[in-house]
């Protein structure tokens, strides 16, 4: 699984386009897991875990996902 794009806290923030304390929010609830450490010791996060983690908390809140799957991988590449 070394092809996956993994992500800090702010860059998952970026990505979603949500606040940095919302992906810690998500953490803490248990929606989103913590899947490594980089070489800082900063927490890292699978890019589709972020997505799905969104999606989720967006539908119970019934909320429209701000962007698209295939929008957002284009913006986070344009970065």
């Amino acid at each position: 699984m070394e092809d996956e794009t993994w992500l800090t806290v702010k860059e998952a923030a970026l990505f979603v386009g949500v606040d940095v304390q919302t992906v810690y929010s998500w953490v803490r609830r248990g929606h989103l897991k913590v899947t490594g450490l980089d070489h800082r010791g900063r927490k890292l996060f699978r890019h589709l875990d972020i997505a799905r983690a969104e999606l989720s908390t967006r539908t119970k809140v019934k909320r429209a996902p701000v962007l698209t799957m295939q929008a957002r991988s284009a913006a986070y590449r344009g970065r």
